[in-house]
């Protein structure tokens, strides 16, 4: 078959022809093989057969005399042709010790010298199925030397069969393994169809140039997209990732390594194990939080498992974060100003009104009440505590709670890390807030303590509320688990923990609180603030 002609055929049809091709090469190897086995076996066997029929006649007494005295034909004679009758031998020939025929089926050839050698058989060896050529034609035939009473060798014995004999043996044996060799190559065929059918239906008819450019796309698609991509197949092992998924997680993913081994965050294991379709989950991973969408797959009816993709919500949620307080620390100045401006529209129509005395004590109450924005005074001099301390604040009187700086707070140094303050202090004082409101004491207040210790600063968040329940005190700080009953809370005391930790400090539960006690949560962050300013 031409090549070209080949190697347009598809890659299914070639395979099919390869294995029939191998199939019958098999087959034909194999039946020449058996055949040759076969012709060797039954030479032997007739060789045995006519050497066994010479080895009776050499001890005949009347063909060892007959022999020793070199009489041909009469009783030599009638013994041959009775052992040619009785054995369906092709001959018998009888030899003196020279080569000379004593006894032949063709009594002419009597008195002549063996048309093959009796070098071996006179020398007193056996010749055993030679097959030779003689003056009756090709046969199988085995010699025997005649020995006389003094052991001496006084000629040979050769007997053969017509080479037609063990052939027709053959050709029937080799005819019936070639009928068990067509019906091997018919199931060979039917096996070999069957292999190519069913690697059309895995490949759904692709070519392998189809599927290898599908591979270079997969792998195109998978490390080119910004997303991680992870796929769980039906059994919950990692089937498919892509190295964005590995970095936004913060560990290996090996292919095959089942999901539950590998770690993940309460909620990413959730969305796993529940195959249902989730939209913008946010979970935490390491230092960040990420967006993760899932998909469980179907083909066909058939369950293929489920893709989960990952986006990096990490910097977006901490520009959120400072964003949310720039405005409430906004929203409190312009809440200032506006009182500031009742302030002095009372002074000026008091003065205007000519009330002096009224004026001048209305102007010491305002000075002897007045401190830095937010009420933090100069205990704390760094810019970011401000702000950040006097926007909750303000967020929590539209709360109606009190949030306050303890008099002991001493912070002499300036922020390293904005971010990591935001997510700490500004997680610890939301919660606070929020509890706050849940208890039942009046007023609701909220007391942060900022203590600087080197470059470490410490936290301390106090509130009025009920406490933590003892259900969750011990996974408090996992991802998911809130004690607000609105959704899509729990991600915010893991956050502050982590991103504590992720400097070497820490966030932890100090005062569980309850019987009219508020919970206490501490955090430790070193390293964050800079020398102490004088």
């Amino acid at each position: 078959m031409d090549n070209g002609v080949f190697s347009r055929m598809r890659f299914s049809r070639q395979i099919l022809i390869l294995q029939i091709g191998v199939v019958v090469l098999l087959l034909a190897v194999g039946l020449a093989l058996v055949s040759w086995l076969l012709w060797g076996t039954l030479r032997d066997q007739y060789g045995e057969r006519a050497l066994g029929i010479a080895h009776t006649v050499s001890v005949d007494p009347v063909v060892v005399a007959n022999a020793t005295a070199r009489r041909a034909g009469g009783e030599l004679e009638e013994r041959v042709w009775n052992v040619t009758r009785l054995t369906g031998a092709l001959f018998v020939v009888i030899t003196d010790d020279e080569g000379i025929r004593l006894a032949h089926p063709d009594v002419t050839e009597i008195g002549r010298k063996v048309s093959t050698s009796a070098e071996e058989a006179l020398a007193g060896h056996d010749v055993i199925s030679a097959v030779q050529n003689g003056t009756l034609g090709l046969s199988v035939r085995s010699k025997t030397p005649i020995h006389a009473a003094d052991g001496r060798v006084v000629g040979e014995v050769s007997v053969g069969y017509e080479i037609g004999e063990p052939t027709g043996d053959l050709v029937r044996l080799v005819s019936t393994s070639a009928a068990f060799a067509a019906g091997a190559l018919a199931l060979g065929v039917a096996a070999s169809a069957l292999l190519t059918r069913r690697l059309n239906r895995l490949t759904h008819g692709l070519e392998p140039r189809e599927l290898t450019e599908l591979l270079y796309e997969r792998e195109a698609v998978l490390h080119g997209i910004g997303e991680g991509m992870l796929a769980v197949d039906a059994a919950g092992r990692v089937s498919v990732r892509n190295a964005e998924a590995e970095r936004l997680l913060g560990k290996a993913l090996p292919v095959g390594a089942p999901v539950s081994e590998l770690d993940l965050s309460p909620r990413l294991g959730k969305a796993v194990a529940e195959r249902q379709p989730v939209d913008n989950l946010l979970a935490v991973a390491g230092n960040r939080v990420l967006v993760v969408n899932s998909r469980a797959v179907r083909r066909d009816e058939r369950d293929l498992g489920t893709v989960l993709t990952f986006r990096d919500r990490t910097d977006l949620d901490a520009l959120t974060r400072e964003l949310d307080s720039v405005r409430s620390l906004s929203d409190g100045l312009r809440a200032q100003r506006h009182e500031f401006s009742n302030r002095l529209h009372t002074l000026s129509g008091l003065l205007q009104l000519g009330h002096n005395g009224e004026a001048v004590e209305y102007l010491q109450a305002l000075t002897d009440t007045a401190v830095s924005p937010g009420g933090i005074g100069d205990s704390v001099r760094d810019p970011y505590l401000q702000a950040l301390v006097s926007a909750k604040a303000e967020q929590a009187g539209e709360k109606d709670v009190t949030l306050r700086l303890s008099d002991d707070s001493w912070v002499r140094g300036t922020v390293r890390d904005p971010l990591v303050v935001n997510t700490v202090v500004g997680n610890l004082l939301d919660n606070a807030v929020h509890a706050a409101r849940l208890g039942t004491r009046r007023p609701a207040t909220v007391e942060i303590a900022l203590l600087q210790q080197g470059c470490a600063l410490h936290v301390s968040v106090v509130d009025s509320g009920p406490g933590v329940a003892e259900g969750v005190r011990d996974t408090l700080f996992d991802e998911g688990v809130s004690t607000k009953l609105s959704p899509g809370h729990g991600l915010g005391l893991a956050l502050a923990r982590q991103a504590a930790r992720a400097r070497g400090g820490d966030v932890w539960l100090a005062d569980a609180g309850g019987d009219e006690r508020g919970a206490l949560f501490v955090a430790a962050l070193p390293e964050l603030l800079s020398e102490e300013e004088s």
